[in-house]
């Protein structure tokens, strides 16, 4: 499950710091995507959980890419999300002008079920909820650059 966060459709308001404002969009709605992604919580499911579960898998399997989405699963669990912002937000930190796509991925095989409706703590998903709030995203960046 992925999307693409097309940088153009921002840029000319941004004027000449573009790339501050591509930084913060991406940051923010990448802490966004995090924050929203569900944890799995044994006592809500119907069946027992496999011995020695731990939930934050699919919170922590969210990456940050140039280009083209990541395709490879992280072996990264992080239940509070903390340590996957952080590092989005190292790889959003190298962007500059001229690259035309950042992108927001999870690459779990059960990413797209989670994000369509089969979890009762993100029912509306994530990466949607979010991308529908990209012009907010936005704003606030740009505003951000007048203070």
């Amino acid at each position: 499950m992925s999307f693409e966060l097309d940088l153009r459709a921002f840029v000319e308001k941004a004027k000449g710091n573009a790339d501050q404002v591509v930084k913060k969009v991406g940051t923010d709605m990448l802490s966004r995507i995090v924050d929203r992604s569900p944890v799995g919580n044994p006592s809500l499911w119907q069946s027992p959980p496999p011995p020695g579960y731990v939930g934050g898998r699919f919170r922590g399997n969210w990456q940050v890419t140039f280009g083209a989405p990541a395709t490879a699963e992280l072996n990264r669990i992080d239940a509070d999300g903390g340590s996957t912002k952080a590092a989005g937000a190292a790889v959003l930190a190298a962007y500059q002008s001229g690259i035309n796509s950042i992108w927001l991925t999870n690459t779990v095989p059960y990413a797209m079920a989670l994000e369509f409706g089969h979890s009762t703590q993100a029912p509306q998903g994530m990466a949607r909820v979010t991308a529908a709030e990209f012009q907010q995203f936005v704003n606030n960046a740009v505003r951000e650059l007048d203070r």
